[in-house]
């Protein structure tokens, strides 16, 4: 199932193979895949749980960013909700940086999650504490910073939550 804004421009799909040529071009800077990976990295990474979700963040139909929605337990080192999916390997096409697709795409992800998945009512992330403008992109589509740190591989990073409510979204 898709999530649309209103004028239907930008939306999130679950990936499917029809997509990769799309994906396949992605491009990002050495800058930004410190904090990241490249999507077909991540759709074909063997450590990736089998019940992860791949979405798009489709403008036009265009694959312009990506995102995947993981479960297991590599959840429950964000946080102890049984009911939480962790979000890993956000990335925009390189090109298409700067243009707003990222917060339309993050407002958008709590319909998705609703029309997805029963019983998920939070969905939590870790961002770099080096990656400010990644901080302030989350903070603005909803995402609440509790001050939790977890040592990943690349350094500290801020747990953040984004609480989902099932009440009027449709």
């Amino acid at each position: 199932m898709e999530s649309k804004t209103k004028n239907n421009l930008v939306q999130l799909v679950k990936y499917t193979d029809r997509y990769e040529p799309f994906i396949s071009n992605f491009y990002l800077p050495p800058e930004k895949l410190q904090f990241t990976c490249y999507p077909l990295e991540k759709i074909n990474n063997p450590t990736t749980s089998q019940d992860t979700i791949h979405v798009l963040i489709l403008v036009k139909d265009i694959p312009v960013g990506f995102f995947a929605l993981e479960t297991g337990e590599k959840v429950l080192k964000y946080t102890k909700n049984l009911n939480a999916r962790l979000l890993t390997a956000f990335s925009i096409n390189n090109d298409l940086q700067g243009k707003g697709f990222a917060k339309q795409g993050l407002l958008l992800l709590p319909r998705f999650v609703n029309n997805n998945f029963q019983n998920v009512n939070e969905v939590v992330l870790g961002v770099n504490k080096r990656n400010t403008a990644a901080i302030n992109l989350y903070k603005k589509t909803g995402f609440v910073d509790h001050n939790e740190i977890f040592l990943g591989p690349n350094g500290e990073q801020h747990i953040m939550h984004l609480y989902i409510s099932r009440e009027g979204l449709v």
